[in-house]
């Protein structure tokens, strides 16, 4: 049955951000979305209020044991004023796949999509128009449960909460981003929770992150953890190399998330009838074909940046440069596509979007 969501209105509204000063995750709109769990009467209560500060216990087993996952999705305004999704149902289905992977209770995923569409419906205003603008959507899952003993919790929190953003690096949505590929650190490894969502995989890259930033990097590419040879994924996408008019990316093995972006450009790659291939990539592998004048495109596809070229890579003391190409690329095309049909300026022929009324 069809629950209910209840709705509590913001007595204040804040104040809307010009575009130009979104920057990313900075800013977030006047409401919430919150359900609990519990073992007696599994989810409930589901219901959207004030966006507000939480109150918990300070022995919750999120902060103890980590059992927190989320998602990101974006909602966008077309030139019509229409507001549109794209593709949330790849994103609760993933949702639901860390939930068993993290222990945590799944949900019904018609009900996280009605919950999504209210919340963004109640929200409208706070959808951008300006070109690489959005709203970003962010659900949530927490332990809750006042306890402390290494088992899964027996209360959750899952939550969604929204938030106006611009272009994920800042500027202009399609600059070349300089990479550096890691070789002291480990993300994850096959077995463990690296295809999932859950929070701890980010804190166990930060380091890395900041001794890129640093040098002057702007993500971290990671190698396999067994041989530190393999390519997996950059921080916050998956990564492809179009090699000798081959566009590779590394085929997902149980330490790579499966990203829906990733996903949308692989098929929009067969669907153009170009060549591709998922495969296990090495790092040399990537430097030898540069050498040999056969790299001709790297690039990440993630939902907070949609695509971004690489510009520049760096491993093993050696650095290789990418010039932006004087022909049309890949990546600007498969941006093309995937931002027009996000914002409603192409036909869909995948049925990925979802309108929001």
């Amino acid at each position: 049955m069809k629950q209910v969501i209840d709705f509590v209105k913001a007595n204040l509204e804040k104040e809307k951000q010009p575009a130009h000063a979104l920057g990313f995750g900075k800013y977030f709109t006047d409401h919430m979305f919150m359900m609990d769990y519990n073992e007696e009467q599994g989810w409930h209560e589901p219901r959207i209020l004030p966006y507000q500060p939480l109150t918990m216990e300070p022995s919750s087993m999120v902060f103890h044991y980590g059992q927190a996952i989320f998602e990101g999705l974006k909602a966008y305004r077309t030139p019509e004023g229409k507001i549109q999704l794209f593709r949330p149902d790849k994103n609760i289905e993933r949702l639901n796949f860390s939930c068993q992977r993290m222990s945590i209770p799944t949900l019904d995923e018609a009900l996280v999509l009605d919950a999504i569409t209210q919340l963004v419906t109640i929200e409208k205003d706070w959808v951008p128009s300006e070109e690489g603008t959005s709203l970003y959507i962010r659900p949530f899952i927490i332990a809750t449960e006042p306890y402390l003993g290494v088992r899964p919790s027996k209360r959750y929190k899952f939550m969604i909460i929204l938030s106006p953003v611009g272009s994920y690096y800042g500027g202009d949505q399609l600059k070349p981003v300089k990479i550096h590929v890691e070789e002291n650190y480990v993300r994850a490894v096959k077995g463990g929770v690296g295809h999932v969502k859950t929070s701890g995989n980010y804190a166990a890259s930060l380091k890395a992150q900041e001794e890129a930033e640093a040098q002057g990097y702007d993500q971290v590419l990671w190698l396999d953890a067994k041989e530190n040879k393999y390519v997996e994924e950059v921080g916050s996408m998956n990564i492809f190399f179009k090699i000798n008019g081959e566009v590779v990316t590394p085929e997902l093995n149980g330490s790579i998330l499966g990203g829906i972006t990733r996903s949308s450009c692989l098929q929009l790659l067969d669907y153009w009838n170009f060549p591709v291939s998922e495969r296990r990539i090495s790092i040399e592998e990537v430097f030898e074909a540069y050498y040999r004048g056969e790299l001709e495109e790297a690039f990440g596809a993630g939902t907070a940046a949609v695509i971004s070229p690489v510009g520049e890579l760096s491993w093993n003391n050696q650095k290789i440069t990418l010039p932006p190409s004087e022909t049309e690329t890949i990546a600007k095309r498969l941006y093309d596509a995937i931002t027009n049909i996000q914002l409603g300026k192409e036909p869909d022929p995948f049925q990925w979007t979802v309108e929001v009324k």
